[in-house]
């Protein structure tokens, strides 16, 4: 059955609702039901069937385990495991006391995830959950908002893996653009090369990271960031503490006074070094026999979920050994497990529930509608970049899947622009990137925002709401680039102007200081 732009209602709702009512597991709900028995005809049993089909899907399909997810799922029970052992030890305790030392000003505390989202290049889930862990008990003790920390991590962690040859998403684009390159027959340049020069195309990316840290020196809190903000440092308060917030395990247990940096260190490097030996691991074992091993070929054919599993689980492991050497004493593990558990139990929920949604948009082929809509429209090739940015945007945000948007846009905006102007295919592969990156920051089914939330500890509506202005305003500015580009193909030129207007925007519209000097 093609439902057409009736596709597009599920997804709508489900936003709807999160607007309304701040309840994402309840949103997400609404909108699995009412797509499932769109498809069903309004039919009950069929459609408590579909919705079962969705649930069940994630973990067994036709007779074989889903992997990949149970992967993943577990890899957040892990983590949230590890982080326990972290707090229980007084490993985060002792890091607050050390960094408070050396790091003396809220911008400074501020500064360090933004650089380290910007160094850990390799997996945006691997960034948004590692940058978390490592940054959170800094920013705790400047009373930094959780709000503010999941925007700072979530406005690096999925930019700077697009725009990286060596990570799991350059991987992924450039063989979708081997493929397309060789579909439309362009000459001229491979698919790496295509890449690289695609790089400084991708107007949003480098707009959204010049303003994460334009923000944090220019103290630029607006909308419900500046609420979070001013309570943060008149209060206190991190988070609404009527709001479900993942991994926030402070209050569940008192940290021995005997921790060390190394409690935290510890276990962060074990994850970093395991996480990264496995993905080298399984690309080389994944790799086909008649093609070269190299670090492209590598990250290509990586196993990310199955590399981040064994990270957790060693990092598990190293916070456990830790723990029970200090405390000499096996009475309170069992607690500080089943403490580090539930605190991912929230994330976990709203990753599934966006998973089944995400199988319930797809059966009705939202992204098919959208993508279907762009061919067959009359596109100049002057606007055709922008159109691009707008349509992908569009995309990933009503979708949640920056990845899915990629494999569904760029074959078709290659398409249109070998047909219409050759010269414009680079930019308009660039403009889809920009843009799923863009749909995704707003998105609250996007898997990246759920884990940058789940690494702040920040309850998640809030990081959704307090980031969709600084989301916009980059959109807004790499919109403008785009239509630019397409006037005077001038990369340079376009993204000066890009960044240009986010800075002035940020100069224009500066609220007045906060009540606490920074």
């Amino acid at each position: 059955m093609e439902f057409g732009i009736l596709s597009l209602i599920p997804p709508i709702i489900m936003l709807v609702l999160v607007l309304l009512t701040r309840q994402v597991l309840l949103s997400l709900g609404a909108g699995i039901v009412v797509g499932a028995f769109m498809l069903n005809s309004f039919n009950i049993v069929p459609s408590f069937n579909e919705i079962w089909m969705s649930f069940s899907q994630i973990f067994y399909v036709d007779g074989d385990l889903q992997v990949g997810s149970i992967q993943l799922l577990s890899f957040l029970i892990l983590l949230g495991i590890t982080t326990a052992f972290m707090t229980a030890s007084g490993g985060s305790a002792a890091f607050g006391e050390w960094a408070i030392h050396r790091i003396r000003t809220r911008k400074g505390a501020q500064t360090m995830p933004g650089i380290l989202g910007l160094i850990i290049f390799i997996d945006d889930y691997f960034n948004s959950l590692a940058v978390g862990q490592v940054a959170r008990p800094l920013t705790d003790r400047y009373n930094v908002s959780r709000a503010k920390l999941a925007y700072i991590i979530d406005s690096t962690s999925a930019p700077i893996t697009v725009v990286s040859p060596i990570s799991s998403w350059g991987a992924y684009i450039i063989g979708l653009i081997g493929t397309i390159i060789a579909t439309q027959e362009i000459t001229g340049y491979g698919e790496l090369e295509a890449f690289l020069r695609m790089i400084p195309m991708n107007f949003y990316v480098f707009g959204a990271i010049f303003l994460v840290f334009l923000m944090i020196y220019r103290n630029f809190d607006i909308g419900a960031m500046r609420k979070h903000e001013e309570k943060a440092q008149t209060t206190g308060e991190l988070v609404d503490p009527s709001k479900e917030v993942p991994g926030d395990l402070n209050n569940e247990f008192k940290a021995t006074q005997r921790g060390k940096i190394y409690h935290l260190i510890i276990p962060i490097l074990v994850l970093i070094v395991a996480t990264v030996t496995t993905m080298f691991i399984t690309g080389i074992q994944g790799t086909p026999a008649e093609e070269e091993v190299s670090i492209l070929s590598i990250f290509a054919n990586t196993n990310v979920n199955r590399s981040l599993f064994y990270g957790g689980l060693f990092a598990a492991l190293s916070g456990l050994v830790l723990y029970m050497f200090l405390q000499g004493s096996k009475s309170s593990t069992g607690k500080v497990v089943v403490e580090g558990i539930k605190a991912m139990l929230p994330a976990i929920y709203i990753l599934v529930l966006a998973w089944m949604i995400g199988t319930i948009i797809g059966s009705m082929g939202t992204g098919e509608y959208l993508a279907e809509q762009v061919k067959n429209a009359n596109i100049s090739p002057t606007f055709l970049p922008f159109m691009m940015f707008i349509v992908a945007g569009f995309m990933a945000f009503a979708t949640g899947t920056s990845w899915g948007t990629f494999g569904i846009m760029l074959p078709i905006a290659g398409e249109i622009a070998a047909t219409l102007d050759v010269a414009m295919f680079l930019p308009s592969l660039a403009a889809v990137l920009a843009g799923s990156v863009f749909g995704d920051h707003c998105s609250p089914i996007s898997d990246t925002t759920i884990l940058s939330s789940t690494g702040a500890g920040s309850n998640h509506i809030d990081h959704v709401m307090t980031q969709l202005p600084y989301a916009l305003i980059g959109a807004l500015a790499a919109s403008v680039g785009y239509v630019i580009f397409g006037f005077t193909t001038s990369t340079i030129l376009s993204l000066v102007v890009t960044l240009v207007i986010v800075l002035a925007v940020v100069l224009l519209f500066q609220p007045k200081q906060n009540s606490i000097e920074e």
